[in-house]
């Protein structure tokens, strides 16, 4: 005797009884809608606890604002974009030789590339400019070529070169191992081949991470304030907290995170396009 799947009875009006709870569209939107009223909740809340006047007051002083502006530009930015570029052009470089010492078939090549890497990715950006501030007193007579500058970029050189050279070390590999194989079958050495065929390949390829790491360089160049830089050598962040410091306000702090914005955004921006842009062409 087998037993029967039991049905549904019908509804005096002849249906069938109407299924209960909620489906799953409707717990969505009720979640959703609990998740607008404690954002706006909170809004509101802090909209009601902020001093207002306060707030404009030690932020937003245009007249504060307005003698900061000439000196942003001329001192401040103008170092800023110094330090930054200089340290990711040497932070290229180096980067691109610890790459291909990681590659090598060379062991010590590579014991030294892995090293230096693990080492640097590993110790935090400012203990590496405090360390490049007191170089001078561990080694008697050293001193960094360029002075102030040359420290500023040292140190970004040194931060940013264990991460390029991870980003170098994986475009490297993406290039077609055929094209190192077609070039050594048209009589080009290895090097001649890497450096006119693979390494080219290579830098389009990381030409969006390593836009990226000019922005994490251009961030960290505020660092530079640590090395005492002072007068015609501050950089923003230097520039806005002894400004702020003079006339007691917020203000200037103000202005320089918002020329960082106007730089940071776009390039971040640009480096969104040419991901997209490299991922529609594979």
């Amino acid at each position: 005797m087998t037993d029967h799947p039991k049905t549904a009875e019908p509804t005096p009006g002849g249906g069938t009884p109407a299924r209960s709870g909620l489906s799953p569209r409707k717990r969505q939107q009720i979640s959703r809608g609990v998740q607008y009223f404690v954002l706006a909740a909170v809004v509101v809340f802090l909209a009601l606890r902020i001093e207002w006047g306060k707030l404009g007051e030690n932020f937003t002083r245009p007249d504060i604002a307005e003698k900061t502006l000439p000196d942003l530009f001329t001192i401040a930015l103008k170092n800023t974009i110094i330090y930054s570029v200089g340290g990711f052009v040497f932070a290229f470089l180096l980067g691109l030789l610890f790459a291909l010492m990681r590659l090598s078939s060379v062991r010590p090549y590579r014991w030294i590339a892995v090293a230096y890497i693990e080492i640097f990715r590993g110790l935090p950006a400012l203990l590496v400019f405090l360390l490049i501030l007191f170089l001078p007193l561990a080694i008697t007579g050293f001193e960094v070529p360029g002075g102030t500058y040359g420290q500023g970029i040292l140190g970004l050189t040194i931060v940013g070169s264990a991460y390029m050279a991870e980003t170098l070390r994986a475009g490297l590999q993406a290039v077609p191992k055929g094209q190192m194989e077609a070039a050594r079958s048209l009589g080009m050495s290895y090097t001649r081949a890497m450096v006119s065929i693979v390494i080219p390949q290579a830098v389009r390829i990381v030409i969006p991470p390593t836009t990226n790491q000019f922005v994490s360089l251009l961030k960290d160049s505020s660092l530079v304030l640590f090395l005492g830089v002072s007068g015609d050598y501050v950089e923003l962040t230097k520039f806005g907290n002894d400004t702020a410091s003079t006339y007691a306000n917020a203000t200037p702090i103000l202005v320089v995170g918002v020329t960082y914005l106007l730089v940071t955004i776009p390039l971040g921006y640009l480096a969104s396009r040419l991901e997209r842009r490299q991922a529609r062409g594979r």
